[in-house]
C-alpha cells in the first residue's frame, strides 16, 4: 500500500511538543485556560515559567477554552518540596480529561504526592479516580517535576443520550504505563456509582483541591487532537 500518505509531524526533543501540537501552557500566561466556575480569565499564579494553582476563596478550577473529543496530552506537574499533610490532604489536584459541568464533574485522573504516602489505591496519583488503580506506582518525590503522557478516547452517544461506546484512557505516568487502555465506568465520582451523560466535545480541566497542603504547580502542556 503506498496511500494515503501519512502527514509528517516533526518530534520535540526532551518532552518539547511535535510541530503539530496546540500549546495549552506557553510558559508566559493562562491566554488558553479560563475559570471552569464561570469563564472569568484564570486567576492562577503564572511565574518562572511555571503556574500553581491558587487556593484563594473562590477561585477554584480552572479549564481550556478550547474544547477536545480524542486526544493526546502531555503534562508536568510538580509537588512543593516543602509539601505537608497526608493522605488525600498532600498535594491533591486533578486532570480532568473531560469537563463536563462545573466543580469536579467529568472524568479524572488523579495527581497526588503518592510517594510514600499512602492513601485508598483507587485514589492515588496515576488512579482513573475511584475507578482504575494505577498497575505502578512511579512517582518521584516530592520537588521534583512528574510526567503525564495520556491518551483519551472519549465516549460516544446515541441520539436519544444512551451510551453507543464508553471512554478508555491509556495513561504513562514518568514514562512508565500506569493505565492501559482503561474502560471507565462513568464520570468519576467521590461518592456514588459513575454514571455517563451525553457530550460532545469537552473542556480539559485542573483542580484546585480544598486541602490545606501546600499548592501544585504545572508546566509543559500541549495536546494533538486525534479526531
Amino acid at each position: 500500500m503506498w496511500a494515503p500518505v501519512p502527514k509528517v509531524v516533526t518530534p520535540g526533543d526532551n518532552n518539547a511538543p511535535p510541530s503539530d501540537a496546540i500549546i495549552l501552557f506557553n510558559g508566559k500566561n493562562l491566554d488558553e485556560w479560563e475559570s471552569a466556575k464561570d469563564k472569568s480569565p484564570a486567576l492562577w499564579f503564572v511565574h518562572d515559567g511555571v503556574f500553581t494553582v491558587n487556593k484563594a476563596p473562590g477561585v477554584g478550577n480552572i479549564e481550556t477554552k478550547r474544547s477536545f473529543r480524542n486526544y493526546q496530552l502531555h503534562l508536568e506537574w510538580k509537588v512543593p518540596e516543602n509539601i505537608t499533610g497526608t493522605g488525600q490532604a498532600r498535594g491533591n489536584s486533578g486532570l480532568f480529561l473531560a469537563s463536563t459541568g462545573p466543580g469536579d464533574a467529568g472524568y479524572e485522573l488523579q495527581i497526588l504526592d503518592s510517594y510514600n504516602n499512602a492513601t485508598y489505591v483507587n485514589g492515588q496519583a496515576g488512579s482513573v479516580y475511584k475507578q482504575g488503580i494505577p498497575l505502578v506506582n512511579p512517582n518521584r518525590k516530592p520537588g521534583e517535576w512528574q510526567t503525564y503522557d495520556v491518551v483519551w478516547t472519549a465516549p460516544t452517544f446515541n441520539d436519544d443520550g444512551s451510551l453507543k461506546t464508553p471512554a478508555y484512557v491509556t495513561a504513562f505516568f514518568n514514562g512508565v504505563l500506569v493505565q492501559n487502555h482503561f474502560e471507565l465506568k462513568g464520570q468519576t465520582l467521590n461518592t456514588g456509582q459513575p454514571f455517563y451523560k451525553k457530550y460532545d466535545t469537552a473542556p480539559i480541566k485542573l483542580q484546585a483541591h480544598g486541602d490545606h497542603s501546600e499548592p501544585i504547580s504545572f508546566r509543559n502542556i500541549w495536546i494533538r487532537e486525534l479526531n
